[in-house]
């Protein structure tokens, strides 16, 4: 069964998805992060700047053929189905990752605002209802 953690109350969730990816990426680890095209490209630049002295491999998915760069530990999606690696899953997305099961981990990375808060809690209570355990984390300022 895919361990669930939720990381909320995170001001800045591409910032906080940088270092968690870093973090990921210093370990070995095999990560695919889904979220909406323009949080996609936002993250792809931040990645390159976020931090001068370290360098997080990734690749912007775009199409099945990129399949082919498998080697790449990061992969951008905006659909599970085209992620490179089933290790880790990252949802920077307000709703819940079709196939999100395939993967041994998912962290939920949800923002302080209202909106991200009341969308973060309807994924919270549909993992709860179907049986998963829930390892929360809440991110201070």
């Amino acid at each position: 069964m895919t361990e669930i953690n939720f990381h909320h109350g995170v001001a800045d969730p591409l910032a906080y998805a940088c270092r968690l990816l870093l973090k990921a990426q210093q370990r070995g680890a095999r990560v695919a992060v889904v979220a909406e095209a323009d949080a996609l490209e936002r993250l792809d630049v931040q990645l390159w700047t976020f931090d001068a002295t370290s360098f997080v491999p990734h690749l912007r998915v775009r199409e099945p053929a990129q399949a082919a760069l498998a080697d790449t530990p990061i992969s951008l999606v905006e659909r599970t189905g085209d992620a490179l690696h089933h290790e880790v899953l990252v949802n920077l997305g307000p709703q819940i990752a079709p196939g999100f099961e395939s993967f041994e981990r998912l962290f939920e990375i949800v923002g302080s605002a209202d909106e991200a808060r009341a969308a973060g809690r309807e994924r919270l209570r549909h993992y709860k209802s179907r049986g998963y355990e829930i390892v929360l984390h809440e991110v201070r300022p």
